[in-house]
This record gives C-alpha cells, sequence and structure tokens, in this order.
C-alpha cells in the first residue's frame, strides 16, 4: 500500500454512469477513495451503506466519496442504484488504478490463494497527497472512522 505524505497517482475511469472521472476533477477538496473486492457483497454492501448515510457529513467537511473496484460500469450502476449511493463508484476493469494504488495482492479463501483486491481506502488532501492510508478497514466502523479524523 502506498505511504502517506506522497502526491496520490491520478487516474481517469468510467463511473457508474459512464461518465469520465478524474483525481484532478477534485482539487480543493478531500477525497476518500475506498476500494472494495466487489460490488453488491456483503461486506461491501455494509461499508457502502454506511458511508452512505454519513455522506451529507462528507460534504460538509468538503470530502469527496468515490468507491473503486474491478466491477463493471453496468455491476457498478447497479450496486449503487440498488443501494441509493449518492457518491460515484469508479470502474477499474483492468485494475491499473487499483494496482497504482497498491491496493491488490494474494488473498487467500478456504485453503486457496488468489489475487484480490483489498479492503483499504485513502484519505487524499486538497492538493493531491495522501494524507491517511486506512489499511484495515472495517466495513462498519469506516466512515465514522474517517469523520473522526476530518472533523
Amino acid at each position: 500500500m502506498l505511504k502517506e505524505g506522497i502526491k496520490a497517482p491520478n487516474f481517469s475511469l468510467e463511473d457508474q454512469n459512464g461518465d469520465l472521472v478524474k483525481l484532478k476533477d477534485f482539487e480543493g477538496k478531500k477525497v476518500l477513495l475506498w476500494f472494495y473486492p466487489k460490488a453488491s457483497t456483503p461486506g461491501c454492501t455494509i461499508e457502502g451503506q454506511r458511508l452512505r448515510d454519513e455522506f451529507q457529513n462528507f460534504k460538509q467537511a468538503n470530502t469527496v466519496v468515490l468507491g473503486m473496484s474491478a466491477d463493471t460500469v453496468k455491476s457498478q450502476n447497479n450496486f449503487c442504484n440498488k443501494q441509493n449511493f449518492p457518491f460515484q463508484l469508479l470502474s477499474d476493469t483492468e485494475k491499473t488504478t487499483i494496482r497504482a494504488y497498491e491496493a491488490i495482492g494474494m488473498k487467500k479463501m478456504y485453503g486457496r490463494e488468489y489475487e484480490g483486491i483489498f479492503r483499504i481506502s485513502y484519505l487524499i488532501d486538497e492538493k493531491g497527497i495522501i494524507e491517511k492510508v486506512y489499511s484495515k478497514v472495517k466495513p462498519k466502523e469506516h466512515a465514522s472512522e474517517v469523520l473522526k479524523d476530518i472533523s
């Protein structure tokens, strides 16, 4: 995972509506970039719901919430609509940005190893510098943990 204090890698990806989103579009605002393994799975849904429920508090703290996974635009759209997420979900099917943020690696499940996306987040400051890294995200607690840091 990337270190605090370095420039966050820029990206240009489609959101759930097929609109192009770039990190530099958000200069002057903080960005919470949360990586999740797969849309519409239990842990990812809980994490997204908590971020959704606290969305106004993030907005008041001048913080943009962006989710990212390797799901297709269509899958992101379904996830977003089903959960009424007020934030953008970015599709990185090639995993280029996910790799740039070191949010992917070997995981184990049921005794087998596979490459998977880590549940990590980065808080990026108004100038595009990584302010805080959340490496051990707990889906139920993540939104309140970040809000404590930005309040």
